[in-house]
């Protein structure tokens, strides 16, 4: 799908895209370089939750302003925003509270939690049970440092998750993703303590915030045929949300790394189905 411009890049409308927690955007750029392709302007927050200007709380509160705020000072006339895991879910909130910014909305594997599920996340936050059940008790022990690239890359590419990844999507993430030191050591940019507390302080108030203020634009939604974190998260509202653009890409939690041209593709039908509207 390709979007109609006005002969020049600057008139394009423009796609905000959030990223996953503990994947930096440059994870994404095989997306970013199909949807500029066809047409879209591609702009994303390098790395949320590292600001301390907008720091992580429960329910994400500031994480939401943070990628509001870019939003705003990128699009100011308003965007369209696609987001993946945790930037799916924030954008979903972005929607809700600046609906006069937002046209409107894709969540990739997005876990919309709502109901009984979100009150069993209120109860272990407020019990401070979460860590214990939450992925921050894997992301919290994270390796984070490597002697080198190479050495780093032996790592991840020796890893079943990453392994499925597209090659080009693991060499930007490996490229970008990473620090390196003088002595060309390097680390992980995105911090296993935010990574973590991320994790820990997961929304449970979607549900009241959807009824107090519902979303005003259009909403898509794809799924992994293979991802165990949307289906514990339940589909139930993310299908009431969606309709009829609600869609299935095989692969798990992290297909848009194992299937970046498809996930692209995807995004493009869905957002052509809404700039129809």
């Amino acid at each position: 799908m390709s979007v109609p411009q006005s002969g020049d890049r600057a008139h394009a409308p423009t796609l905000v895209f959030a990223h996953a927690n503990g994947f930096p955007a440059c994870s994404y750029r095989q997306l970013f370089a199909a949807w500029r392709a066809a047409g879209w302007r591609v702009v994303a927050p390098p790395m949320l939750g590292h600001d301390p200007a907008y720091p992580v709380a429960s329910n994400w509160a500031r994480l939401r302003d943070q990628l509001a705020d870019f939003s705003a000072r990128e699009a100011p006339g308003g965007a369209w925003l696609v987001g993946h895991s945790l930037g799916g879910l924030l954008s979903l909130m972005v929607a809700s509270k600046h609906p006069e910014r937002v046209r409107g909305v894709v969540l990739l594997d997005s876990p919309v939690i709502t109901g009984w599920r979100a009150h069993s996340v209120q109860v272990l936050k407020a019990s401070r049970l979460m860590p214990r059940v939450s992925p921050g008790k894997v992301s919290q022990t994270r390796r984070m440092a490597w002697p080198s690239r190479e050495a780093a890359h032996a790592h991840f590419a020796a890893k079943r998750k990453f392994a499925r990844w597209a090659p080009d999507v693991l060499a930007d993430y490996l490229r970008d993703g990473l620090v390196e030191a003088a002595d060309g050591s390097v680390t992980l940019a995105f911090t296993r303590e935010v990574e973590t507390r991320i994790y820990n302080t997961l929304p449970h108030h979607l549900g009241t915030m959807l009824r107090r203020h519902p979303l005003r634009c259009p909403l898509g939604f794809v799924a992994g045929t293979r991802s165990r974190e949307v289906r514990q998260g339940g589909l139930d509202t993310a299908h009431r949300l969606a309709g009829e653009r609600f869609a299935w890409i095989e692969g798990s939690h992290l297909y848009p790394m194992e299937r970046p041209a498809e996930t692209a593709a995807t995004v493009l039908t869905l957002l052509g189905t809404m700039v129809a509207v």
